[in-house]
């Protein structure tokens, strides 16, 4: 399992920058990330999009993916990562949209994250996990370490 700073000593040794584009995490990956002492080399930015208007206004998510899917979907996911890389300096871009909690329906349950992936020259790649309804923060922290190992498995992947 990698924690940030082995993720940004991986990034850092490919010379890969890092964009990360949030919603149910609002920026606290990018925070975990920039924690660390001399991130600065490796994180270039961080998007919070909460709303469904700011995944259009800042990362170029479609209208009718959103209508299609809804913005928790591995569909709105992908166009997330796509975005994050698209609309920075990044060559990695991760991104998390989900039901933290407390709430959560039938169809679309507390607990349930769906991540994207976009790694420059690779096909963007997305998931869903379940949670489950552990609670509002742990649901976020356990999003926050598996946006992490997301990014250094495809980092490790590439060496």
């Amino acid at each position: 399992m990698a924690d940030a700073a082995a993720l940004l000593t991986l990034a850092r040794s490919a010379g890969i920058q890092i964009a990360t584009a949030e919603s149910c995490t609002g920026g606290l990956i990018a925070g975990a990330l920039t924690e660390v002492a001399g991130s600065s080399d490796v994180v270039d930015r961080g998007f919070v999009t909460y709303s469904n208007a700011a995944k259009i206004q800042m990362l170029g998510v479609s209208p009718d993916t959103l209508a299609a899917h809804g913005a928790v979907s591995e569909e709105i996911a992908k166009e997330m990562a796509d975005g994050a890389l698209a609309n920075s300096d990044a060559q990695l871009a991760v991104s998390v949209t989900g039901i933290a909690g407390p709430g959560g329906s039938e169809h679309k349950p507390e607990g349930r994250v769906c991540f994207g992936l976009a790694h420059q020259g690779r096909a963007t790649q997305s998931e869903t996990v379940e949670f489950g309804p552990l609670g509002r923060a742990e649901v976020r922290q356990a999003t926050i370490r598996h946006a992490l190992n997301l990014m250094a498995a495809s980092l490790q992947s590439a060496q």
